[in-house]
């Protein structure tokens, strides 16, 4: 499986898991909005208050969440690509029917790729940014930190669901 973009470090972050489990279940885990609720946010942080999927081009993701006992704050997006049990994209660049987003955080690109590894599955997440100023931000913000926890969480709930 080719990858539909190049990475550059000095632009994107990615991490990578393997997941002793079939490539239908790590599949269904990041499609299906009762298993985002249970992963999406660091649970130290947070909770998911809502999440919303029509896993399409041009379809909706939408992940709202909550950070501590404060207000709702909304993670709206679009998907770009869809290969199932492949690839996974989606942008908060663009909002769903690929309208552009209005949005006061940085944006990115959300690549997540699976391959079967013989008994589970090599699940790569990759998040594309516009600059290096807003992966330096992103590092630093607490962004990359909390993705890293949700991918261990994402990981836990995947292997919980077996």
């Amino acid at each position: 499986m080719s990858a539909p973009y190049t990475v550059n470090p000095t632009l994107d972050f990615a991490i990578e898991r393997f997941i002793d489990a079939p490539t239908l279940l790590v599949w269904d885990a990041l499609t299906k909005p009762e298993h985002l609720k249970e992963w999406y946010m660091p649970k130290r942080w947070g909770r998911v208050v809502r999440t919303e999927m029509d896993v399409r081009p041009g379809g909706i993701f939408r992940i709202d969440i909550a950070v501590g006992d404060g207000p709702e704050i909304p993670n709206l997006g679009c998907f770009l690509d869809v290969v199932p049990l492949e690839r996974l994209v989606w942008t908060s660049m663009l909002f769903p029917g690929y309208r552009p987003a209005v949005f006061d955080d940085i944006p990115i690109t959300a690549v997540m790729t699976l391959e079967s590894a013989g008994t589970g599955t090599r699940y790569v997440f990759t998040a594309l940014h516009r600059s290096e100023a807003d992966l330096a931000t992103n590092k630093t913000s607490g962004f990359f930190e909390g993705t890293e926890i949700a991918v261990d969480q994402f990981v836990a709930h995947v292997l919980a669901m077996r």
